[in-house]
């Protein structure tokens, strides 16, 4: 097959980034948008040696477990990219994905797996989202095809496209997101646009508006939003987005906390100098009845109604003694930390992040727990055992690393310190299991259990415990 040409395939199963597999002829192809099971024609839109990219170009006769998309950007936003695929299919290959991960990066081909724990709302689960403003809007093929006039292209409120990220989305309504944030979403957008607000222009360095944040507390119902912009030019703009962050406040009762916040760099990240809040400057949410703080710019997991169930099956799988010393790496605010430190006799949390360290230490001061002490360090480290030699050596050490999964420093950390038991979390199946490695000559694999904190997504929390040999 060449670029551009088309064929027919039977899909057979699904990767771990979305894509549809099909075999044909001894060459695999990878299909954006097709579900195991159907029938397809598709077009390769890029060929290497052994396999090749394709996009969807019709279903001749469509899988028994394909589902309508919700959302109107299904296929050009890249977020929810199994949306078409049945909830319970979802979970299947999820827990395929954690399999697959494991042989082919750990080379374990015959240990069990927990069936994946789904998430009791599939839909309306976020409690953050991150909205980007930007002076390149992104076309969908839908509306490039209609021929018609698109007003406001220099405009757009939403996702960055994952076809280019320069570009972003107008998006009006996201299904993850709570409905009542949506809302939100369309009232910043329309007040905007009336004041003449510009928007970011990344290639000309210009405009002053850069993310909207919304975050939601389940445990209060409340909203905490956030206006993230450049230095104002003037003080026009500066007036207008003041106004911008009292009206938010005034026109929605459910949001208790409002904040301007100012970057003035050319980073994306959506965190500033806070320059004025109406309300609130902290929301609050619960884990296992332990009630924790989040601050603005803080750290916190993204799915309260599969919250509980996430932490008390990692307890449950660490089975924590009341004569335990326990490490929690990376620790943020203290979200596995503090309700551990419930069943043993002390725990550590450790975190590069001050300010999510700073929110560890209240949230701990505020739940009346004295046994769990946190220190700000890089984990890191060249030198990090020697920055450890002052705590007392873990028998337990729980760790949630980033998606790119554990630096070596850490690794050498752990085999040196040897402690009886390693809870390993991640949202990354595939560099948990190429870290994995390192550890089996010297331990043994007892649990593994994948839990769903993303539905829509091909994305999937997995917790693994090694047991010392």
């Amino acid at each position: 097959m060449k670029q551009n040409e088309t064929l027919q395939v039977q899909i057979e199963s699904l990767a771990f980034e979305g894509y549809g597999i099909a075999k044909k002829d001894n060459f695999v192809y990878f299909v954006k948008k097709a579900i195991p099971g159907d029938t397809a024609e598709i077009m390769v839109t890029k060929k290497k040696k052994k396999y090749a990219f394709a996009n969807l170009m019709s279903v001749i006769e469509p899988s028994e477990d394909r589902a309508k998309p919700r959302c109107d950007y299904f296929g050009e936003c890249g977020g929810c990219s199994l949306q078409n695929l049945d909830y319970t299919k979802q979970i299947y290959w999820k827990n395929e994905f954690v399999r697959d991960a494991l042989r082919k990066f750990a080379h374990l081909s015959d240990v069990q797996i927990n069936p994946a724990l789904g998430c009791p709302e599939e839909y309306n689960y976020r409690n953050k989202m991150e909205f980007s403003f930007s002076a390149h809007r992104w076309l969908s093929l839908n509306e490039i095809n209609s021929q018609e006039n698109i007003d406001d292209k220099n405009f757009a409120l939403g996702l960055h496209s994952p076809q280019n990220f320069a570009k972003v989305i107008d998006i009006q309504k996201c299904h993850l997101q709570d409905d009542d944030a949506n809302i939100i979403l369309n009232f910043v957008r329309d007040y905007v646009k009336e004041n003449g607000l510009a928007p970011l222009n990344n290639f000309e360095k210009s405009g002053l508006l850069k993310n909207l944040v919304i975050r939601y507390s389940k445990l209060q119902n409340a909203f905490m939003v956030l206006v993230i912009t450049g230095k104002a030019s003037d003080n026009n703009e500066e007036d207008l987005i003041k106004e911008l962050i009292r009206q938010i406040k005034q026109n929605f009762s459910k949001v208790i906390s409002c904040i301007w916040a100012v970057n003035d760099s050319l980073s994306p990240v959506a965190k500033g100098e806070i320059n004025l809040i109406e309300g609130e400057q902290f929301i609050y949410e619960e884990i296992l009845g332990i009630k924790f703080r989040i601050s603005p710019f803080s750290f916190f997991q993204t799915n309260p109604y599969q919250l509980d169930n996430f932490v008390g099956k990692i307890l449950e799988i660490a089975d924590l003694q009341s004569n335990d010393v326990v490490y929690d790496l990376y620790c943020g605010a203290g979200s596995l930390t503090l309700p551990a430190s419930k069943q043993v006799n002390h725990i550590y949390g450790f975190e590069l992040v001050a300010e999510a360290i700073e929110d560890a230490k209240l949230n701990a001061s505020e739940n009346n727990i004295e046994n769990a002490k946190f220190e700000a360090i890089d984990l890191h480290h060249k030198h990090i055992d020697e920055y450890l030699k002052n705590y007392p050596a873990p028998n337990t050490i729980i760790l949630d690393p980033p998606r790119a999964g554990m630096h070596k420093n850490i690794i050498d950390l752990i085999l040196k310190l040897q402690p009886q038991k390693i809870v390993y979390v991640s949202c990354n199946p595939t560099t948990q299991a190429r870290d994995l490695e390192f550890f089996l000559e010297n331990y043994s694999v007892e649990d593994i259990q994948p839990i769903d904190m993303f539905p829509q997504t091909y994305h999937i929390e997995n917790v693994i415990k090694l047991i010392r040999n």
